[in-house]
């Protein structure tokens, strides 16, 4: 699959860096590395990271990981808008954003030319990289968007034009406010998280035919809403969107899991297979942070899903058509 004008190959499935910066708990390096082996033994070749994950942590490791491989041969994106500040942590206190990483770092948002470029150069050093082949504006909407779109998009598109980037994006949460980028802004992709998944598409009648207008390519990501859709069977205290689920929601997801059942299909595997569908959808990206994680995702992309099953969830009214 390639990216609307960038020419870049993606696969079906990519890895998502967030965990080998430690989100949640500690990952020890020997982990992290061989994680990132595990997935580049497993064919994917699509790695997306971000300064915000641990610190600058995540970078670091999946630069480490990669040095060996043939540069040509895998597509690095990393997030631009959070320049990493030091600040004195006299008590070794933890970072206040998920990260099990000493707050050394503070997050700093700024969408200027100046911090765009100077949130690439670090992260080129951090990764040990020349290039990186697809920056993403990260979280624009949580800052401020008018200034995302006014500032920062503008300087990645001169980055792209001077040949230090192949591709640009927006990464959010909110398909909304990626929808008022692809409309305001020349974009390669966007990285849409938790939207468009088997249990919710709330990017489907806005985001995704301005992509397909457009000619943007999607990277979707949260395809297991906060791990609600992770495990063949829907426990009472799932989360989602990072908070307990709903009892509706957690009904739903229920439904979705019964009906793959009777098709020999388990749930997971429909999540991480369901937006693919889609013609914007380019490549899902998941996250893990063991080899164990890779070898399941990889196993699940790779297992066949009758086409039956798709038609059964339209007709029971679980999908959209």
């Amino acid at each position: 699959m390639t990216a609307a004008g960038a020419g870049l190959a993606f696969g079906p499935l990519g890895f998502g860096a967030a965990g080998i910066g430690n989100l949640y708990r500690e990952v020890s390096d020997e982990q992290a590395a061989a994680t990132i082996e595990a997935a580049w033994a497993g064919g994917i070749r699509y790695f997306d990271t971000a300064p915000h994950y641990g610190l600058g942590l995540s970078e670091r490791r999946l630069g480490a990981a990669l040095r060996d491989k043939p540069r040509g041969e895998f597509v690095v994106s990393t997030k631009a808008g959070r320049l990493l500040e030091p600040t004195a942590n006299p008590d070794d206190a933890p970072d206040d954003e998920g990260f099990d990483v000493p707050a050394d770092l503070r997050r700093v948002w700024d969408p200027s030319e100046q911090g765009i470029r100077r949130s690439l150069e670090d992260s080129l050093a951090r990764l040990g990289l020349d290039a990186v082949d697809i920056l993403y504006l990260h979280d624009p909407d949580f800052y401020d968007l008018e200034a995302g779109i006014t500032e920062a998009l503008p300087a990645m598109q001169r980055l792209r034009e001077e040949g230090l980037v192949r591709a640009i994006g927006v990464g959010a949460n909110s398909g909304k406010a990626l929808a008022e980028c692809v409309r305001r802004a020349d974009l390669d992709l966007v990285m849409l998280a938790g939207r468009y998944t088997l249990l919710e598409q709330a990017a489907l009648h806005e985001l995704l035919p301005a992509c397909v207008e457009r000619g943007v390519g999607v990277v979707n990501v949260g395809v297991y809403n906060s791990g609600l859709l992770a495990r063949p069977h829907v426990s009472d205290n799932a989360h989602y969107n990072y908070a307990p689920a709903p009892a509706e929601i957690l009904d739903r997801a229920r439904r979705l899991a019964a009906a793959c059942t009777e098709f020999g299909v388990e749930l997971p595997t429909a999540a991480l297979q369901f937006s693919l569908r889609h013609p914007a959808v380019r490549t899902v990206a998941v996250g893990a942070a063991s080899p164990e994680q890779i070898a399941q995702n990889v196993a699940r992309m790779s297992e066949p899903v009758p086409e039956e099953l798709w038609e059964e969830l339209l007709r029971r009214g679980l999908i959209p058509v």
